[in-house]
């Protein structure tokens, strides 16, 4: 399909309301997120027409294109270009699940954004330090990413200090060695303690987060 009839479907799923919802969250885009994966899955994968996408600078274009792509077409450099490019958090964040999580380069750009000075691109790589973590945490030095995150997450920007909230809670969770260091930091910092939680939800502030995780395996 080509790209001028995409975005004029993205233009007739624009609803104000659900404009103004996304803008408190700082996306500025008003299509439903529902009915945006079902036009994802109407189209497929069609990796030009996502980078197509990409490339008008628009957000529900975006998340589109993320949605259509093939996550290891993408070169190393093209995916450092696209996360400096990532302005508003749902791209960031789909960027970075959807795509560079699944891509060959993910361990390479692990490393090279944990350090970036720019702080959204830095919060991309501890997302992917935090899958690491949990998922093959063998290599990681998990002691030296606690110190980091015990001297520099309580001043880092929002969503830097959100990924290394997540690193921290699944730092205690899954490594019982360290869970109770994990746990004093987070009660020293008191990063997120007071994040407004739904009722349903575990609260993001690590002890709480570690405390139910652990609870669950527990009684599984």
């Amino acid at each position: 399909m080509p790209v001028d009839e995409v975005m004029a479907e993205l233009a007739a799923l624009d609803d104000p309301k659900a404009r103004a919802v996304n803008e408190r969250h700082g996306d500025d885009h008003g299509v439903n997120l529902s009915k945006l994966r079902a036009l994802a899955k109407r189209l497929k994968t069609q990796q030009e027409l996502a980078r197509a996408l990409w490339a008008t600078d628009d957000t529900a274009a975006r998340l589109l294109a993320l949605l259509v792509c093939r996550p290891k077409a993408f070169d190393r450099d093209e995916l450092d270009v696209m996360v400096r490019a990532a302005r508003t958090p749902k791209v960031h964040d789909w960027l970075v699940n959807h795509v560079v999580k699944k891509s060959p380069h993910a361990e390479e750009l692990r490393v090279a954004w944990s350090a970036d000075p720019d702080p959204a691109v830095a919060s991309a790589g501890w997302a992917l330090t935090a899958e690491r973590v949990v998922k093959r945490p063998d290599g990681l030095d998990l002691a030296g990413l606690l110190d980091v995150v015990e001297a520099e997450m309580k001043d880092a920007p929002d969503r830097l200090q959100w990924a290394m909230n997540t690193c921290l809670a699944q730092i205690g969770i899954e490594h019982s060695e360290l869970r109770a260091r994990a746990l004093g930091i987070g009660e020293r910092l008191e990063v997120l303690r007071d994040y407004p939680t739904s009722p349903g939800c575990t609260s993001p502030y690590a002890p709480v987060w570690i405390g139910e995780m652990v609870r669950r395996k527990e009684a599984m």
